[in-house]
């Protein structure tokens, strides 16, 4: 789980200061909720995204994402059937002016890849994803971020050498 006070002390007060905003949300897609299967696997294909957001007149609805499209691949779907029988609803949210760090952790504790992002009456601005905290993290951290090595709990197995 994200423990914020297990990093340096400049990335701690930046996760704590800092807005989702900043972490580089991406442009949403919505959909309707009477769209067709068929259809939001179109659009999601056209925009080249790995989730839309199910939205009535702005207010958010629901997610659908590209993990929903494997469940659909184990079950015989209709895809002329609803996006709406299909959806997660009620979907975690995050608002534009929560922190960074908080977006972090409702992402790492619900095993989340995307988050929309609400303004406070409930409506979609946009989505927060995983590459999007890894870009503000790389912009911001660079050292930390460059430096890490490629398997940081490694341990060899056997002797190297003679």
């Amino acid at each position: 789980m994200f423990d914020p006070k297990k990093l340096p002390v400049n990335l701690e007060q930046h996760l704590k200061t800092e807005v989702v905003n900043d972490a580089h949300p991406a442009e949403l897609v919505s959909v309707a909720r009477s769209d067709t299967i068929r259809s939001v696997l179109q659009r999601m294909r056209e925009k080249k995204t790995g989730s839309v957001l199910v939205c009535t007149d702005g207010r958010l609805e629901g997610i659908f994402t590209e993990r929903d499209v494997l469940q659909l691949l184990t079950n015989d779907v209709d895809l002329e059937a609803t996006i709406e029988t299909v959806m997660s609803r009620e979907p975690i949210t995050v608002l534009s002016t929560d922190t960074v760090g908080k977006a972090i952790s409702k992402m790492s504790i619900g095993g989340y890849r995307r988050l929309p992002v609400v303004d406070d009456s409930g409506c979609a601005v946009s989505v927060l994803k995983v590459s999007g905290i890894l870009r503000y993290l790389v912009e911001h951290f660079p050292d930390l971020v460059y430096t890490l090595p490629p398997e940081p709990h490694h341990r060899t197995k056997e002797r190297e050498g003679a």
